[in-house]
């Protein structure tokens, strides 16, 4: 799905801007940008749009649910959902 104000409304997405020249509000997307390019798109040539797609598709996949997150004990999305659920580790407290 391509980023549209209707899809985020059906999504029921709020989607937020940045002030202009403030990266380091931004930290966290650069960083799975960053790693976006250094893991998967500079180690690939692709024939069309379709196969670009479907690889970041692919990647933002393992990403979400399979690599392992050194903010996550280690662990990776799964793995530290499961170990919370399973009362092995304890769950971050995030203050807003």
């Amino acid at each position: 799905m391509f980023y549209t104000l209707d899809g985020c409304e059906q999504l029921g997405v709020t989607h937020e801007r940045i002030p202009p020249k403030t990266p380091n509000k931004n930290a966290h997307m650069e960083s799975f940008h960053s790693q976006l390019e250094s893991d998967r798109l500079s180690a690939a040539e692709f024939e069309n749009y379709q196969a670009a797609y479907a690889a970041v598709t692919e990647y933002i996949t393992f990403y979400n649910q399979r690599r392992i997150h050194g903010s996550l004990y280690d662990l990776s999305p799964e793995q530290f959902m499961r170990a919370i659920a399973n009362n092995e580790v304890q769950p971050f407290v995030v203050k807003v």
